[in-house]
């Protein structure tokens, strides 16, 4: 904005090289007003007036070289006399004088100093910004470029600085591509070896990597994002420059193949959000992107920068995900499926939300075969080469890209020193030996500082592995209760590793275990204490048997937090067909008397446990990585996490350090759970659903939203249990969106999404609202009776699950057939 200071209007305006209207006794009136001014006596009422506008560009600025002098004559304006008409019109109006420079024409932004031209009589520059040689008017000076508001030939009528960027964003496109060309010709190379080659400079580009022809096709893809209709209308050039040539990470893991990469044009339509069409004005594509973290997943990824008409701008991102499960049934679902993220490119304003909606856009089987029809260019036999290729590697060979995963990791990141812990051990009623690490509330931040002592929490595992402590991890559970001042206790039951049993069930935690535990919180604290109970899957289940088998009364607990369990547990189509079949009945066949399973490597193993091992490894699973102990652990459990969810040392540690063997032995009891949707007791009798009057106490329920394992019904069942039989308590549900099962506990982002809802719902409990009436609906809260279905709950498959592999198969024929008439 243009601020003028108060003298401005005086000492310019106000004196001599002045017009004024209207005529008469205007220049004495300026002169008595200027001296007012001067001396205190009024204060000043200027008002300036500007008028922007285009005119005929004639002006001419000319040296002369006698005079030594520089003439200048400007340019014609023919709205002149109404931009005067109208100064007038508002002087009258305000009854002010005007006085108006008899330097009427004024540029602010200078323009056309080097103006751009189609030839050298009428300009400086091509339309390219290359400088003509006044020698040759052919030609242009090489290397000499003008690129900025010099190129621009007349006025533009308003703020020009847009248009001064788009003509220097062409100019230096150009300017790079003649560059290039200019090696090629040369057959030089254009690196200076005094200075390192930054990726993405022109200095790092290899002239090897310059395509030498496009594959263009078209694509078209409908569907919902954030529950609203949209539709990309896509045209692909594959074997052009992107961003990922110049990626450290993608030279780390393997690029794919240039034709399988390349730039995004089209437009998108959505109308919810804006009325005309969203242009992609940037936009990239890579048909085979490979996460370090899943090598044996393909991605194909798109990346586009839409701009509106009302000059908002927006990012979609996209990804089609083409896992190796059941050698690729599912190929055509998902390569034809986009996962779509659509948020808005925002300013960083106050008042400014940004947009972050997400959905699914499809693209049919005739749009498939269009775009099949549509491929152009002469390496195009090449592109539907490279791209089966591809296909066949992730869905049938299953050979995984770039580095190997279980080297990954192998230094653990040194993260701040835990505070100093004690480990009770503690002998239970039938005389097994557990224990259970404490971290006195004495050393936390919070109560080093005086305020008032919380309630200790406990923390309750899943089956065997470690979610709360995680030595690789800044922001851990552990870490975060203690920064909040609570006392944290942490059960190692029968179960875990360091005390496994070979004779145990899941009632056993819940029934002796977690009783044993809370009896000792107790002989610290005394029996008035309330404890808030975290649980995690298994441990979730056990907490359940204990409250609602009248093992643990409620009133000794402050508040039950659940992920992904609860006493419901749903599993996965997948999963639970692998709990009907008699796997673990004959797995408890194969280990015999010693139902441990050792994973890591370099321990000893028997025959018979060997063996389980190796039937382990064929197991299918969603997701494979090359860690032989985490490609075990799945084939018995199925995937427990998203390997994008966590970091590399996390994988590492959690497989290498954490988890030397596996207790089998609750195996029998869990598939007995698993089988009927709901806990029962080691005989498989419905034992504890029959008393909800049991549970009075407040609640929170949290599911993954990315389905893995257990899927989101689990919550949804126990939050609508909890609220029809126990409605005067607090009950929450929260289905975190991009998270699976263990990966909400352990993930690299746990502490931003999963853990604040755990945190709010102990922070409640400790002001003591438990009660449904005093406590207002919470945002991210999603339960309700009045749902007659779960919002989050996903297909069950049926009939179609099971007649779309064959359509696949029979798809992939068809397309191959095709390629061989087109080609």
């Amino acid at each position: 904005s243009a601020v003028l200071p108060t003298a401005y209007a005086y000492l310019l305006f106000k004196g001599i090289a002045t017009y004024g209207w209207p005529p008469g006794y205007w220049f004495l009136d300026g002169m008595i007003d200027k001296l007012k001014h001067v001396l205190g006596l009024k204060n000043s009422q200027a008002v300036i007036l500007n008028a922007m506008g285009y005119d005929e560009s004639d002006g001419k600025i000319t040296y002369e070289k006698d005079t030594n002098r520089i003439s200048f004559h400007p340019p014609h304006d023919p709205l002149l006399p109404q931009k005067v008409d109208a100064f007038q019109k508002l002087t009258k109006k305000l009854g002010g004088i005007l006085f108006m420079s008899r330097y009427r024409s004024t540029s602010v932004h200078l323009l056309g100093g080097c103006n751009a031209s189609s030839d050298s009589s009428h300009g400086v520059c091509n339309p390219y910004g290359q400088v003509f040689d006044t020698k040759s008017p052919s030609t242009v000076h090489p290397g000499l470029y003008v690129c900025d508001a010099s190129l621009i030939p007349c006025s533009v009528g308003i703020n020009p600085c847009l248009t001064i960027a788009t003509a220097s964003e062409l100019v230096s496109k150009h300017l790079v591509q003649d560059i290039l060309n200019y090696r090629v010709k040369e057959g030089i190379e254009f690196v200076n070896k005094t200075f390192d080659k930054k990726p993405g400079s022109i200095a790092s580009w290899n002239i090897d990597g310059i395509p030498k022809s496009l594959v263009v096709f078209k694509e078209t893809m409908r569907g919902h994002v954030g529950g609203m209709p949209c539709t990309a209308y896509l045209k692909m050039k594959l074997n052009t420059r992107t961003s990922k040539d110049f990626d450290k990470m993608s030279m780390t893991i393997g690029k794919s193949h240039p034709l399988l990469r390349g730039k995004v044009g089209g437009h998108v339509v959505f109308k919810a959000l804006e009325i005309d069409a969203l242009h992609v004005i940037d936009g990239e594509v890579d048909l085979c992107e490979v996460d370090i973290r899943t090598p044996y997943t393909q991605y194909m990824h798109y990346h586009l920068l839409l701009a509106a008409s009302s000059g908002s701008r927006y990012i979609l991102e996209g990804k089609k995900v083409l896992n190796p499960y059941l050698l690729g049934i599912y190929g055509l679902k998902e390569s034809t499926t986009m996962h779509v993220t659509f948020r808005k490119v925002t300013n960083y304003s106050p008042g400014e939300e940004m947009e972050n909606l997400k959905g699914e856009l499809h693209i049919s089987v005739i749009d498939l075969l269009r775009s099949v029809i549509s491929l152009e260019g002469k390496r195009r036999v090449n592109f539907v080469f490279c791209l089966l290729q591809s296909l066949l590697r992730t869905y049938i060979l299953q050979v995984p890209r770039g580095s190997d995963k279980s080297s990954m990791g192998s230094e653990i990141f040194q993260q701040p020193p835990y505070l100093s812990s004690s480990l009770h051990e503690i002998k239970t009623e039938d005389g097994f030996v557990i224990s259970c690490r404490h971290w006195k509330c004495s050393q936390s931040p919070r109560s080093l500082e005086g305020e008032k002592s919380l309630n200790p929490v406990l923390l309750i595992n899943g089956y065997s592995t470690e979610s709360y402590w995680l030595p690789t991890e800044q922001n851990d559970m552990v870490r975060t209760l203690l920064e909040e001042g609570h006392e944290t206790w942490l059960l190692q039951p029968r179960l875990h590793p360091s005390n496994s049993s070979n004779y145990f069930t899941i009632e056993d935690i819940g029934k002796i275990d977690i009783p044993a535990v809370i009896s000792k919180i107790h002989e610290v604290h005394g029996t008035s204490t309330k404890i808030h109970v975290v649980a995690h899957c298994v441990g979730g289940l056990a907490i359940h048997i204990a409250i609602m088998g009248g093992h643990v009364s409620a009133t000794r607990i402050a508040s039950l937090s659940c992920t992904n369990s609860s006493m419901f547990f749903r599993l996965t189509a997948s999963a639970a067909f692998k709990m009907w079949l008699p796997l673990i009945p004959m797995s408890m066949v194969i280990l015999g008397k010693n139902k441990t399973l050792p994973l890591f490597e370099i321990l000893k193993a028997s025959t018979r446990q060997r063996l389980l091992k190796s039937i382990a490894r064929l197991m299918p699973r969603y997701e494979r990585c090359n860690c032989d102990e985490c490609d075990v652990f799945s084939g018995i459990f199925g995937n427990t996490f998203w390997h994008v969810n966590i970091s590399t040392t996390m994988h590492h540690w959690l497989n290498k350090k954490s988890l030397p063997g596996l207790p089998m032995a609750g195996f029998p009891h869990l598939r007995r759970i698993c089988n009927a949707g709901f806990i029962v007791d080691s005989n498989g009798n419905n034992s504890y659903l029959s008393h909800p009057e049991r549970m009075a106490l407040s609640t929170l329920y949290i599911s993954g939203g990315q389905t893995l394992l257990v899927t989101p019904q689990t919550s949804f069942l126990a939050n609508k249990y909890m609220k029809l039989h126990q409605p005067g308590f607090r009950h929450e549900r929260v289905v975190v969106d991009g998270f699976g099962h263990s990966d909400l506990l352990i993930g690299e982002n746990s502490y931003r999404k999963v853990f604040p809802h755990i945190l709010s719902h102990i922070g409640l409990a400790e002001q003591g609202r438990t009660s449904a009436l005093n406590v207002k609906e919470r945002t991210f809260g999603t339960g309700s009776l009045a749902w007659a279905n779960d919002p989050y709950e996903e297909g069950k498959g049926g009939l179609g699950s099971l007649v779309f592999p064959l359509v696949t198969v029979w798809f992939l024929f068809l397309f191959i057939v095709i390629m061989v008439f087109l080609f």
